[in-house]
């Protein structure tokens, strides 16, 4: 199901400005082994709430090939850090090779393994938390993230409207988390959130 009519986000892509050549070289990668980015119209969005919320420490629970780290390190000032999780050490590689490129690669650290398992051995408060594990693990990205964020600070998770698949009957196991965690963020007197039906649906929590 598209969340977006088809046409709006055919408009949205072209009239948006280029990439850079690397960011634009992670996008044919992706959609040449089918691998889901947040693409420009989310990255765009996620460079702006870093650059409005002054962003200085950001982590990311599963960072793939590291597109949306690319956004929020060019977002970043001098002394920003993104911490990257993620258990495919293949995604990483590839991901340090465009960060070199790019030159950032001193504003990324990335850690290998279970994203839930290393945001208890990354130390300190988050400007923001970048969600994208597996779905089903959604409610326990909740859980860990929240007393991880300074006040002040953004959730932010990616495919909260699931293509769609949020409105089955019967979810399967991956819709049942996300369903689980949308009544998470927007039930919780710690947080003040809202949804962007924007590509396959972005939520935005803030921590008060």
């Amino acid at each position: 199901m598209d969340i977006v009519n088809a046409n709006i986000v055919d408009y949205l892509l072209n009239v948006t400005p280029e990439r850079d050549e690397v960011l634009e070289e992670m996008e044919e990668y992706a959609l040449a082994r089918n691998f889901p980015i947040v693409g420009p119209l989310v990255g765009r969005l996620l460079y702006l709430l870093t650059k409005t919320t002054q962003a200085q420490r950001i982590l990311e629970l599963g960072s793939g090939f590291g597109y949306s780290a690319y956004w929020f390190a060019k977002a970043l000032g001098k002394e920003g850090q993104v911490y990257c999780t993620e258990s495919d050490l293949d995604n990483v590689a590839h991901a340090k090779q465009y960060f070199h490129r790019a030159k950032i690669s001193n504003k990324i650290i990335c850690h290998l393994g279970d994203a839930l398992k290393l945001i208890d051995e990354i130390e300190g408060q988050f400007d923001i938390i970048f969600n994208d594990v597996d779905k089903h693990q959604y409610p326990k990205a909740f859980r860990k993230s929240i007393p991880r964020l300074r006040k002040g600070g953004l959730l932010i998770s990616d495919n909260v409207l699931w293509n769609g698949r949020i409105l089955q009957d019967k979810p399967d196991k991956d819709s049942a988390g996300i369903l689980t965690f949308n009544r998470l963020i927007y039930s919780s007197k710690e947080l003040f959130s809202t949804i962007i039906p924007l590509r396959d649906g972005i939520s935005i929590s803030i921590k008060l």
